[in-house]
């Protein structure tokens, strides 16, 4: 009972005062000049429209009759957009429309052309204007000119390749690049498709990675080739580069009977750095410090500077020491055990 009292008091409260301002002398010209404002407005508006003015819409665009066995390989144009003039109140209808119907493009009409077949707006501006009013003039039509591109079953499969800049952060390195698919069918008119031997992607720019990324990546377009499939994935693996050192054996070779090299000392000590994922991998037998005996014959001194010269792929970063060694050239005879 309590809050039934209340709301009624509440409403008849609000209606008297509602009342009291409708009844009031300022309230009633104040709603005589609104009516009279809104008189006027509707009269400059019908007056408004009833002028002429330019504006742009769009007048959709649809391809039938392909046949199974041809592939477009251009983008196929969706839309058209069309400039008129005409009424104020002919435009809003127009505005206030929430599509117009297609215009129908048969792709049998114009296939004789050949793989590349262009359809010019004088083709098709009759079906544009039997939508529009008669009192409309159709000022332009943009684009002017359809492009239809298309190859009747012709195909080859080309490598993907990227385009762009992928780097490590410091510390790290790619250790690896996965693509998903690694090659792609591309369909175009045969004098076309033997231009095309590799499908590049739209360019990417990844900087500073330290963990695997994972990107789908757009194949670039061609103008009058169609990619399948238009997109592929990425992997891009990182590695954290650490540093490690063996002991590797100085080796003489092309030594005459007789001759035996001596190097002192033996072994030098190869620092590198490796990705933490080959650290276990890499070893001595993976290197290899050849000396010739023809090298060692040119030199002006008992001191040979250390080169690899068989040195893992996955490494970098290399320091030797010592860098440099003694050598002898020891003789000896074929009773020596």
């Amino acid at each position: 009972m309590f809050k039934r009292f209340n709301a009624k008091h509440l409403y008849l409260k609000v209606s008297q005062k509602i009342k009291n301002f409708l009844l009031n002398a300022n309230s009633r010209e104040f709603l005589i000049f609104l009516f009279f404002l809104i008189i006027a407005s509707g009269f400059w508006l019908l007056q408004t429209l009833d002028n002429e003015y330019e504006t742009d819409l769009t007048i959709p665009v649809k391809l039938r009759g392909i046949p199974e066995n041809a592939v477009i390989t251009s983008e196929p144009v969706s839309d058209v957009h069309i400039k008129v003039k005409d009424r104020g109140n002919v435009l809003l209808n127009y505005k206030l429309r929430s599509r117009f119907l297609p215009v129908i493009v048969d792709f049998n009409e114009y296939q004789k052309s050949g793989s590349h077949v262009k359809i010019y707006s004088s083709d098709f501006e009759r079906k544009i204007a039997s939508q529009l009013s008669g009192s409309t003039r159709l000022l332009e039509v943009y684009p002017d000119t359809l492009e239809y591109i298309y190859t009747t079953g012709e195909s080859k499969k080309v490598p993907v390749y990227i385009d762009g800049r992928i780097t490590s952060a410091r510390q790290y390195y790619l250790s690896d690049t996965i693509l998903t698919p690694d090659s792609v069918l591309v369909y175009a008119p045969l004098h076309l498709l033997d231009t095309i031997r590799k499908a590049y992607t739209t360019p990417i720019e990844l900087l500073n990675i330290t963990d695997t990324t994972t990107v789908q990546l757009t194949i670039s377009p061609v103008k009058g080739a169609k990619f399948d499939p238009q997109q592929v994935q990425a992997t891009f693996a990182t590695d954290m580069y650490t540093e490690k050192t063996v002991e590797v054996p100085l080796v003489g070779v092309n030594f005459p009977a007789g001759r035996v090299l001596r190097t002192f000392p033996s072994k030098v000590q190869v620092t590198f750095q490796v990705g933490m994922g080959h650290f276990k991998d890499i070893t001595a037998d993976d290197f290899l410090i050849s000396v010739s005996y023809e090298e060692l014959l040119k030199l002006p001194s008992d001191v040979y500077t250390v080169k690899l010269k068989v040195v893992p792929s996955n490494v970098s970063v290399i320091r030797i020491v010592p860098d440099k060694v003694d050598f002898l050239i020891e003789q000896y005879s074929s009773d020596e055990s």
